[in-house]
């Protein structure tokens, strides 16, 4: 099931004949081993006990090298069978808490009641002895080696198919990690290489120069970019301005095709590029093959919504007359992008912009300019005009809110804080542009809740609140920062998440054991811990600093656990955005959707519950952009889960959704009176504006 989420090879056999055939081969394997082993067999299969027990005895084993083992109350006529034999038989039953061993029980049940089960089939169906005894006869796929990745190919424009989300790199695959690595020291050789800015087609140097280092290893320069100012800014609005004539009449078609070859083109460098934002934005490899991924899923889902909104559509069939509906792009668009996911969302907000016909103006955050510019080499090299792609690395207070409230600019497209989103609005407001009101999507912060249930299972519980609240150092938007645990479950929830959290590795992003990397910068740091002071002084502290050893450089801060969090509290109310978490204790249901929903922002939220009440009452009034029940509340994918939230989360549509290109155009309306002298036009003509 994963592994079909994910879009990998199937890692198990779909086939009981491929499981029963290599069951064989292994049991085989095992008793050629019994001198360094002792082989053990578990099964209530009688060819597959008998093909073992041969084995051995061709082996020239004695009956006690090897035991088969059989579950209590399940096969007791096979298991009186083999005791006869003189064969070793253990007989095994789950021991421990009634609740597990139930449901272990019944996934015995389940397993051993099947269609193609053995004990079905004899005592059930009394299938023949010869049919139960015969060798398995494996399907075509038995022994057949998967690829390292599923082969994608290139996008036809003309035919593009269903959107499929690319599949993430399995890096539990030996090849995929030889890959990486491989990929990491080639990029490591390439440190310290120069990025001009890129306007108008043609690259700018500047007197200025911005260093963009290791987060992990601050004395690491893993590259330098052109810092540009208001000169460089206008120089940017007027390539934009010039290109968006003919970008803007571009068929939605040959837009679409810059999208699909840039998507081909990320795809073939996929590992160097994760490997880039494992040195330049500290992303463990997951997930930085995550941030890859995420950006190609943009390229093709954006490409193929254009292509769907670009056909013009009749509106109404009255005789006589024509309506023709269709969109026209805004204009200049500037791009604010984020560090926390340097590709995927930088490619999103831009893609979206470039393929609805808006030229960009990319003014990438400062934290991770390498990785923007090589975007902007990718969509140049697909096929993006002079012009239509401008980058341009910048001081935010100095030109970003120049260009802001610049009147030649459009459609101002940002993800950052809550605070840097408003001020954007506000002067976007007071600064209107040559020809109308400035759009602006804006994706702010978050401040989300995960509610545990008194009935949840609290190992999922555990593993998807420590996976949604440190993975990256939490530095997610979308990131739990509160859990709110009802009071039958907290003390127990409590105990293992504590020690679930204290068990995280806290290191380099390119060690393969790590699972909080340093945060992005000091000044990232110090905020946090800020937030950590303030938590220790208004909650209790249930895991502190960790004694582990970690590297001398490196902005790195542990994770932290609060419990006896009150609703109201700092670190219950602010958005952190670090490895820090606030379990707040509730009475019942009706107290934990008061206390989730308690915020100024409505991103991101989450339900770890067994009772189907409970997930349908929360699924209608934990009003949040994003849902999530029974599993971690980060990790959206494109179309799948479509992105975004409301109150204070943003302003806009859903990323990677099918109303966001939306937002990037503007509809228009022709309508036409056809009962005319002379010649009257064919409707297909007219339906498809011509």
């Amino acid at each position: 099931m994963i592994a079909a989420q994910e879009g990998w090879p199937t890692p198990v056999f779909t086939h009981k004949a491929d499981t029963d055939a290599m069951y064989e081969t292994m049991a085989c394997q095992m008793l050629e081993a019994a001198d360094v082993i002792r082989p053990a067999f578990a099964s209530h299969n009688v060819r597959t006990l008998a093909a073992a027990i041969e084995t051995a005895r061709e082996l020239g084993l004695a009956d006690d090298a090897f035991e088969l083992q059989m579950l209590h109350g399940m096969g007791d006529a096979i298991k009186a069978a083999v005791g006869s034999l003189g064969l070793r038989v253990r007989e095994y039953a789950p021991v421990g808490e009634l609740i597990p061993g139930m449901a272990y029980l019944v996934r015995r049940l389940l397993e051993n009641t099947a269609n193609d089960s053995f004990l079905r089939q004899t005592f059930v169906e009394g299938a023949a002895v010869d049919d139960l005894v015969r060798p398995p006869r494996p399907s075509a796929d038995f022994r057949t080696t998967p690829a390292r990745l599923p082969t994608v190919e290139p996008t036809d424009p003309e035919a593009p198919g269903r959107f499929v989300n690319q599949p993430h790199a399995d890096f539990s695959r030996r090849e995929n990690r030889d890959a990486y690595d491989a990929a990491l020291a080639t990029v490591r050789e390439r440190c310290g290489a120069h990025h001009p800015l890129r306007i108008g087609g043609r690259d700018i140097e500047t007197v200025r120069r911005l260093d963009s280092v290791n987060p992990a290893a601050p004395e690491e320069l893993i590259g330098t970019v052109a810092y540009g100012g208001r000169a460089e800014a206008e120089a940017a609005v007027a390539a934009a301005r010039a290109a968006l004539p003919a970008w803007r009449d571009a068929t939605p078609a040959e837009r679409a095709a810059v999208l699909f070859r840039a998507a081909e083109l990320m795809r073939a460098e996929a590992m160097e590029l994760s490997a880039l934002m494992t040195l330049e934005a500290a992303k463990p490899r997951r997930e930085a093959d995550g941030d890859v991924t995420e950006a190609v899923d943009f390229l093709e889902y954006y490409g193929r919504e254009m292509l769907r909104l670009g056909a013009p559509r009749r509106m109404g069939r009255a005789p006589g007359e024509h309506n023709l509906y269709f969109y026209q792009p805004r204009g200049v668009a500037l791009v604010i992008a984020p560090w926390n996911f340097p590709l995927a969302i930088l490619t999103g907000m831009t893609s979206a912009a470039l393929v609805t016909g808006n030229p960009v103006i990319v003014k990438p955050a400062s934290a991770t300019p390498v990785i923007a510019a090589h975007l902007i080499r990718l969509l140049e090299a697909a096929g993006a005009p002079p012009g239509t792609v401008n980058y341009l690395p910048a001081p935010g207070a100095e030109v970003g809110d120049f260009l802001v409230r610049h009147r030649d600019v459009d459609l101002i497209v940002f993800t950052g804080s809550m605070e840097a989103g408003l001020r954007i609005v506000s002067q976007a407001a007071q600064h209107p542009g040559r020809e109308g009101v400035k759009k602006v999507v804006a994706e702010m912060g978050g401040k989300n809740a995960i509610i545990v249930d008194a009935d949840a299972d609290l190992d999922v519980a555990v593993t998807e609140v420590v996976a949604s609240a440190f993975g990256y150092a939490g530095q997610k938007c979308s990131a739990a920062s509160r859990v709110v645990v009802l009071e039958a479950a907290h003390d127990e929830f409590v105990a293992r998440l504590v020690e679930a959290t204290r068990s995280l590795r806290t290191g380099p992003p390119e060690d393969p054991a790590t699972r909080v990397p340093p945060v992005i910068s000091a000044e990232a740091r110090e905020r946090i811990e800020s937030f950590i002071a303030a938590g220790e002084q208004e909650a209790t502290v249930a895991l502190g600093p960790a004694d582990d050893e970690r590297p001398d450089s490196g902005y790195y801060v542990s994770p932290r656990v609060f419990t006896g969090v009150r609703p109201d509290a700092v670190i219950a109310q602010e958005e952190i955005f670090g490895p820090v978490v606030a379990v707040i204790k509730v009475a019942d249901l009706d107290e934990a959707l008061t206390v989730a929903g308690g915020v100024k922002y409505a991103l991101t939220g989450g339900l770890i519950s067994r009772s189907p009440a409970t997930i349908a009452r929360v699924r209608r009034e934990f009003r949040v952009g994003n849902l999530y029940i029974n599993r971690g509340i980060t990790g959206a994918l494109v179309e799948r889960q479509a992105f975004g939230g409301f109150k204070m989360s943003g302003v806009g549509s859903k990323a990677g959704g099918p109303d966001y290109l939306l937002q990037f155009l503007e509809p228009r309306v022709v309508t036409e009176n056809t009962m005319r002298r002379g010649f009257a036009p064919s409707d297909d003509l007219l339906d498809r504006g011509l």
